[in-house]
């Protein structure tokens, strides 16, 4: 059984790629996905959706097997025991702030690698500044006239 925790706000491919290999490692999938509450007062920051549709996606991925609410940042330990978690799996731009799980559950925890070139805050920046993100290949893409 394995977990893994996140926003999971618009919702790309990097975030499929640390699903897949997540699942990889186990039979069962739980993401804990952060309530808008939690986003809000404990990571001050703002979703572009909210938690029921982006639970919604989240359940269409066929790699989820369930998706439970994060309220807070404390409730890690208990999860580990009321799921039964064997591997704990984030990102590695977490790498080392969740240790302690293992410590106290005896669980694996494992940072994967991001997917280098995406993340919501890119694409964030970029939608921001207006700038274009996807590149036309003409040679891949031809226009009927």
């Amino acid at each position: 059984r394995i977990i893994t925790y996140g926003t999971f706000d618009m919702l790309h491919y990097g975030h499929i790629n640390l699903l897949r290999r997540a699942k990889k490692m186990g039979d069962y999938l739980i993401v804990a996905l952060s309530t808008d509450e939690f986003n809000w007062n404990s990571k001050h920051k703002k979703t572009y959706f909210t938690y029921d549709k982006r639970k919604q996606l989240l359940e269409a991925i066929r790699y989820v097997d369930l998706v439970i609410p994060e309220k807070n940042w404390d409730q890690k330990v208990n999860d580990m025991k009321l799921y039964q978690i064997d591997t704990f799996v984030m990102g590695d731009d977490w790498t080392g702030k969740f240790d302690y799980l293992s410590e106290k559950t005896g669980i694996k925890v494992v940072y994967l690698p991001r997917t280098p070139e995406i993340s919501t805050t890119q694409i964030k920046k970029d939608l921001n500044s207006r700038k274009p993100v996807l590149k036309h290949d003409s040679s891949t893409s031809k226009r009927e006239r």
